[in-house]
């Protein structure tokens, strides 16, 4: 993959995954609406929660590190990648099929290790009943990222970038049928997950048919394959999922104040955006392309792949950032604020929103610099990172909610984004063995200082505005378009100053645009 086309695959994903962050946000802007922050929201995030923790561990993390690799080298060379891919398919599906099972009949237990806090009421019945419905989900997404892990690794994108749009779009509608028709919108909603999956799952499956890797169920059969396979997968199931691990630390914290797991929630939700665009757009689209560089022994390719990835990946998001931290009330107050969400919700939301977005940096990094140690098959030091990373966590979590007193709500805000700095740091300092390779470019150390430079100036554009447009802001008919002028003003001045200093080349943005091979 030349290094344009990595661009050109990093935008397709980016497209669909920012259309599924956009849908994301109507999907929570209306749970929000029509159940707001209280018990049955906290039992809903809790137990929708537990399918997505597994997923990172079974699906994304073990296969985007593990098995996305492996499959390169074998669909390059001709080695029967087609065999290797059913031989995967069956294990990841007896795996998850049996964890759904014991799940069925240990949801209590399940709850209660996530979400402890939950027995002193109500919430922990409604959590262990909505958890049942949802979590055969990880069944569906876990085999999709498989099938996505086959289509990425060909070079076909779309169809495994599209397939998490469709979740989105079914919960919408399903909220809308349900408001509708004046039925329950909590059972709607829980119900529709399972079905969303296994549309998802439909998707994939037929586009890796037509991409000419024709995948059969059949019985899981233990070879040195998946031996190999099961090695590698484990130590990366774990440092792929450390943040959905330190977001559970945080949920059991969050868990002994009532609407605090909803207002991290929203918040998270919020801080997504940019990183799912970004950051998990890259990590897809840049493991397979180092792994094909280094069997190669492009050396220089793959640092000129994974610089590039870096520049674009810290000039969307360093701004991001910024503007998270600079003005998270009016981001929160407009998109989220209505129904049965009150204005307190929206304060605690945008202080978790804040410190949130000092973290997406670091966050988005980590998905730039794990490739570095996926793509040679190395997840044992990634792992022993993400176990570092997950006791600074729990350690900051904890003491920090202990310390804190009235606000220890938001200690899990401020653990993860420390861990996730620590975990970045820990990446880099250990990708120096590895030489140049793993070292940034120039032309990256060159444009970094500048596009930070804009970020900052962004940030005081968007602080003064937003002073001017205070009371507007808060007019129910004027804060659309308030919130509009606001975000244009901080976009058009990053982009102006960006351009002044030198952080950013048009003409490499237009080129990197076409679709050459």
């Amino acid at each position: 993959m030349k290094p344009i086309r990595l661009i050109s695959g990093f935008l397709t994903v980016g497209v669909w995954t920012l259309l599924s962050r956009i849908l994301g946000f109507v999907r929570e802007i209306m749970i929000l609406a029509f159940i707001g922050p209280g018990p049955v929201m906290d039992a809903f995030v809790a137990a929708f929660r537990l399918p997505n923790m597994f997923r990172r561990f079974f699906a994304e993390g073990a296969f985007n590190a593990a098995f996305v690799p492996m499959f390169s080298k074998r669909y390059e060379a001709g080695e029967d990648p087609q065999g290797f891919a059913n031989q995967a398919f069956n294990g990841l599906a007896f795996i998850v099929l049996t964890l759904t099972a014991l799940a069925m009949i240990f949801m209590p237990a399940f709850v209660w290790a996530t979400a402890e806090g939950y027995t002193a009421d109500g919430r922990f019945d409604l959590t262990v009943g909505y958890g049942r419905i949802v979590f055969p989900y990880i069944v569906f997404m876990s085999l999709s990222a498989l099938f996505s892990g086959v289509l990425n690794a060909t070079g076909r994108f779309a169809a495994a970038a599209a397939a998490p749009v469709l979740l989105n779009i079914f919960v919408i509608i399903a909220m809308a049928s349900a408001a509708l028709l004046d039925q329950s919108i909590i059972t709607w909603l829980v119900w529709t997950v399972p079905i969303a999956g296994i549309a998802q799952l439909t998707l994939v499956w037929v586009a890796a048919s037509r991409a000419g890797v024709s995948i059969r169920p059949g019985r899981p059969r233990w070879s040195p394959e998946m031996k190999h396979l099961v090695v590698v997968a484990i130590p990366a199931a774990l440092s792929s999922g450390v943040m959905q691990i330190n977001l559970l630390v945080g949920q059991q914290v969050a868990s002994r104040t009532e609407s605090a797991v909803s207002w991290l929630f929203a918040a998270d939700r919020l801080y997504q955006l940019p990183l799912g665009v970004v950051g998990i757009a890259v990590g897809i689209v840049l493991l397979p392309d180092l792994s094909r560089r280094l069997r190669d022994g492009d050396h220089e390719g793959s640092r000129h792949g994974l610089s590039r990835a870096a520049e674009i990946s810290l000039a969307l998001t360093i701004p991001s950032a910024v503007a998270l931290m600079v003005i998270p009330l009016p981001l929160v107050s407009v998109l989220f604020e209505r129904g049965q969400q009150t204005a307190d919700d929206s304060a605690a939301i945008a202080l978790a929103t804040a410190i949130y977005g000092f973290g997406l940096p670091a966050f988005v990094m980590q998905k730039v610099l794990q490739p570095l140690y996926f793509a040679r098959e190395d997840t044992r030091t990634p792992f022993r990172f993400a176990l570092w990373a997950m006791l600074i966590n729990a350690v900051l979590a904890v003491g920090l909610y202990i310390l804190l007193d009235s606000l220890g709500w938001i200690a899990p805000a401020i653990a993860t984004t420390i861990a996730g700095w620590a975990m970045v740091w820990m990446l880099a300092r250990g990708a120096r063995p590895m030489g140049e390779v793993a070292r940034f470019d120039a032309r990256f150390h060159k444009r970094i200082w500048r596009i930070i430079a804009a970020s900052i100036v962004m940030g005081a554009v968007l602080a003064g505005v937003n002073l001017l447009l205070g009371p507007i802001i808060m007019e129910p008919g004027w804060r659309y378009l308030a919130l509009l002028i606001l975000v244009g003003s901080g976009m058009v001045s990053y982009f102006l100053i960006g351009r002044l200093l030198g952080a950013f080349n048009m003409y490499e943005l237009r080129q990197s645009l076409r679709r050459r091979g």
